[in-house]
């Protein structure tokens, strides 16, 4: 099992936006996983899309290290932000972009 965290924690801290999802960020293949992605393209953040699809394994694995039980799974700079709604609702509120500006990621929107 400390193979597949091992693996979770090296995508966490070598990326600084990682998106753990179904499918990938050109073929998203849910629509909690698809609205993350459209939200992140938006803003215009470089990230990393990791599909959770390719492995029941990795799949469980995100969820036992985020200790979270759905996916989609957004990590920035480490540090565990959350799924869809938290998302959704960071976005809305104009608090996703603050956010990932304070953790020193660039965004394209970002003034």
């Amino acid at each position: 099992m400390s193979g597949i965290n091992d693996y979770i924690d090296s995508e966490v801290k070598s990326n600084d936006v990682v998106l753990f999802m179904k499918g990938t960020p050109g073929f998203p293949q849910c629509g909690f996983s698809g609205q993350v992605v459209q939200i992140l393209d938006y803003v215009g953040v470089d990230y990393k899309g990791v599909n959770v699809l390719t492995s029941a394994e990795l799949r469980q694995g995100i969820k036992d290290y985020s200790n979270w039980p759905t996916i989609p799974q957004l990590y920035v700079k480490g540090e565990f932000v959350g799924g869809c709604d938290i998302v959704r609702e960071m976005f809305q509120a104009g608090e996703l972009q603050d956010f990932l500006v304070e953790k020193g990621v660039s965004v394209k929107g970002a003034a």
